[in-house]
């Protein structure tokens, strides 16, 4: 399990686990790590990439994700944030 206490990061009260997701998809976004990214997420996490991604979303509302990461949470809630208001406005029409 991804938030087991023992993984705990020494800083903040994030799991070294979600730490290192959190860290692989910040190099992603800044070109640090390119190729096959189900593969990249697979082989340096273990998990398979619709765990990753549901895991990142739940991250967004972390307060321990945003300590950890504040830069890259601000940036993936505006995206969250537009996607929502997009889909609202498409079932408004």
């Amino acid at each position: 399990m991804m938030t087991d206490a023992s993984q705990q990061h020494p800083d903040d009260d994030l799991a070294s686990s979600d730490a290192a997701l959190l860290e692989m998809e910040e190099d992603w976004q800044l070109g640090r790590i390119t190729g096959d990214k189900e593969a990249l997420i697979r082989d340096r996490l273990g998990i398979s990439s619709p765990r990753y991604h549901q895991r990142l979303n739940e991250l967004l509302d972390d307060p321990a994700a945003a300590a950890h990461s504040p830069a890259l949470i601000g940036r993936l809630r505006r995206v969250r944030d537009q996607r929502r208001a997009a889909r609202s406005a498409d079932r408004l029409e």
